[in-house]
This record gives structure tokens, C-alpha cells and sequence, in this order.
């Protein structure tokens, strides 16, 4: 046999529906016309792929195939043979291949839906996108309008969708009298087919419209705006129905998907709805106490009080002075871990001071001063005890 089918999908002889479907779709997505600009081989490629998923994902046509190869669809041999002057009733391809099952199976189960999908008239569904937007932490909270410029295949305003030169329109296809389909008797089986005129559309047009040579869309980039919900979190899709790519032929327009991500806050770390941040505080006040001022989400100055004692790791809550929740007036938390600094570029003086406090507070006169410490020295002394015995 001149093509080997399997091996087009890279599959084995004993793959199962399920395993040729997936690797169809893999090397469907990979030779895609759209996905390889005036890439010849590519587009020759993505029609052996069709015309090798086309025989094998039918059972029967796949058991004529195994048996008599090729030849049992070119009208010499096997059960869909006879000579019926049909041609090649299952010839595959980019042009004449069945082109909404290309799209169904490409699409289908991921999109529910979404995807391609060509009417009895020829319309197809403008293809789905989606756009990443990358966020501030001050602007999820707030909630806030974006502009975006997307690059899209938009209905032509030459022809406005037709793909048709202005004061003419497609024709109905006189190969298929206006169905999109074929039917061809071979043997005792009735096959149907796209009709390879019309691409299966049913109409063809003989006046392509200059502008976008028929296609009925331009390459084109298209300005939107955004609504971000104040509240979002990363990772969340906005749906915009009707902005996606335009249909062919008077289909629909896919939908726009906004994928949202948050950039990296310097001060303020995310947790659902609470934020996190660390705050370093003067070695005196931790000791003492006494009062800081922390910035807030919502661009304000908080007052926080330290009681005198405070150590490092200490978590203190300000109440609703976190995010805000989607799709509500309520509002988080926001946490403040206090680190305390330790003093540096002493002078002489000061160490000196440090020394002489370091004495007092030695705990000779029984008070623990750092239990911490003292408490750890004290289980160390017991770990080496046991160790020594």
C-alpha cells in the first residue's frame, strides 16, 4: 500500500478508537493550517492526517482498509468497490474532507462546544481565544477597567462576511444542488461525502472579495475593554461572549476568554482573602512597646499597637483590612508578623551600655529576663548530660 494510515497517526496496527482519536488530534493540532502560515508541507501533512483518521476511525472502513488497503476505496477491490464511478468516495483532505468533523474532534470534549462547528448552510463558529492579563494586588482589590488590543480574525467590512465582491454572492454549488453533501451507491452500502467543489458549504463563490480573498475575515487588531471584579484571584477567567474570532459565512463569533494573573506584591503576600506581611520593628519597641503605622491594601496607614515583650514571629490581626471578597462587600484579614531588628553600627558608647545592661539583666537576681534563651540552654544542658551517661 502507497500510504500507511497508521503510521500517518502514529499508531499501531492494534490501537484501539480511543487511541487513534487522541493521536489524530495531537498531529491535527501540530499541522493545522492556522498553526503554520504558508507552510505547504504542513497543510499537505494535515490532509494525509485527515484522510488516514477519516478511514480508520470507522470501523468499517477501517476492517476494508486492514484487508485490501488503499484499494478497497479506489473501485477495484473489497466491500466498497464496484466500480460505482463515484471516484474515491472517502477521499480525505483539508479541501474535501467532512470539515466539521475535523473541529468536533479537535474540539469537542475540551471545549464543550466551543469549538468550530459548520451549519447545514456552511456557517461556521469563529474559533475561541484567550488573552493573558497580568494584574497589581492594589488592582484586584479595587477592582478596575482595562483596555486591551487583541489580535484577531474579524469579519471583513469589505464584504462584511460574505467573502463575495460587493453587487455579487455566492452561488448554490451545482455539483451538490446546494446540499454541502454527495451520496454515492457502492455495492450495498449508500456512502455520503463532502461535496469536493464546495468544500462541503454548498455555496462557492466565483467573485472572492478582494479584501480578504473570499475568506470573509481580515487579520486585524481589535480594542476591548475589561471590567475586573474587584476581589479576583489569579488564575480566574472572564468570559466575553461574541469577541472571540468572527464565523465563516455568517457563523457566530467565538468568545474572548481573560485568563487573570496577579503580579508579585513587594510588601503583601495573598491567602484567599487575607494578606500577610512581615514588619520589621526597632529592637526598643519590641522591649518597651509603643506604637507603629503599617500601609494597607486599600492605600492607608494603620495604627498598630506592640506591647513591651513582643519577640519575633509575634502575629498580630488587623480585622477586614484585607482583600476583598469576589462577589461581595466583605472584606479579609490582614496579618502582621513582627520581626525585630537587631541594633547595628554601635559605637563605642553604645556597646558599652549594652555590656552594662547585658550584666543587669544576667538574672542573678532570679528574674528571667529571656526565658526563651535560658530555657534552651537549660534543655541543652539536659540532651548533654543524657549523651555523656
Amino acid at each position: 500500500m502507497s500510504n500507511d494510515y497508521y503510521k500517518t497517526l502514529g499508531v499501531d496496527k492494534g490501537a484501539d478508537a480511543a487511541e487513534i482519536k487522541k493521536a489524530y488530534r495531537k498531529q491535527a493540532m501540530k499541522y493545522h493550517p492556522d498553526q503554520n502560515k504558508d507552510n505547504k508541507e504542513a497543510e499537505t501533512k494535515f490532509k494525509e492526517i485527515n484522510a488516514a483518521y477519516d478511514i480508520l476511525k470507522d470501523e468499517q472502513k477501517r476492517a476494508a482498509y486492514d484487508r485490501f488497503g488503499e484499494s478497497a476505496f479506489d473501485g477495484s477491490q473489497g466491500p466498497f468497490g464496484g466500480g460505482g464511478g463515484g471516484g474515491n468516495p472517502f477521499g480525505g483532505g483539508f479541501q474535501g474532507g467532512n470539515f466539521s468533523d475535523i473541529f468536533e474532534d479537535m474540539f469537542g470534549d475540551v471545549m464543550g462546544g466551543g469549538g468550530q462547528r459548520r451549519s447545514s448552510n456552511g456557517a461556521v463558529r469563529g474559533n475561541d481565544m484567550q488573552y493573558a492579563m497580568d494584574i497589581a494586588l492594589e488592582e484586584a482589590f479595587k477592582g478596575i477597567e482595562k483596555t486591551i488590543t487583541v489580535p484577531i480574525n474579524d469579519t471583513c467590512d469589505e464584504c462584511k462576511g460574505k467573502g463575495a465582491e460587493k453587487g455579487s454572492s455566492a452561488e448554490s454549488c451545482t455539483t451538490c444542488k446546494g446540499a454541502g453533501r454527495i451520496r454515492a451507491q457502492q455495492g450495498f452500502f449508500t456512502i455520503e461525502r463532502a461535496c469536493s467543489t464546495c468544500a462541503g458549504e454548498g455555496t462557492v463563490i466565483k467573485n472572492p472579495c478582494k479584501k480578504c480573498s473570499g475568506a470573509g475575515r481580515v487579520r486585524r487588531e481589535k480594542t476591548l475593554k475589561v471590567n475586573i471584579p474587584k476581589g479576583i484571584e489569579g488564575g480566574r477567567r472572564i468570559r466575553l461572549s461574541g469577541e472571540g474570532e468572527a464565523g465563516v459565512r455568517g457563523g457566530p463569533s467565538g468568545d474572548l476568554y481573560i485568563l487573570v494573573g496577579l503580579k508579585p506584591h513587594k510588601f503583601f503576600k495573598r491567602d484567599g482573602a487575607n494578606l500577610h506581611c512581615r514588619v520589621p520593628i526597632a529592637m526598643t519597641t519590641a522591649t518597651l512597646g509603643g506604637t507603629i503605622e503599617v500601609p494597607t491594601i486599600a492605600g492607608k496607614r494603620s495604627e498598630v499597637k506592640i506591647p513591651g515583650g513582643t519577640q519575633t514571629g509575634q502575629q498580630f490581626r488587623l480585622k477586614e483590612q484585607g482583600m476583598s471578597v469576589l462577589n461581595s462587600s466583605t472584606k479579609g484579614d490582614m496579618y502582621i508578623e513582627i520581626f525585630v531588628e537587631t541594633p547595628v553600627n554601635l559605637n563605642t558608647k553604645q556597646k558599652d551600655m549594652f555590656k552594662s545592661l547585658d550584666k543587669d539583666l544576667s538574672g542573678k537576681d532570679g528574674k528571667k529576663y529571656s526565658p526563651e534563651s535560658s530555657g534552651f540552654l537549660n534543655r541543652m544542658k539536659d540532651i548533654w548530660s543524657d549523651l555523656t551517661d
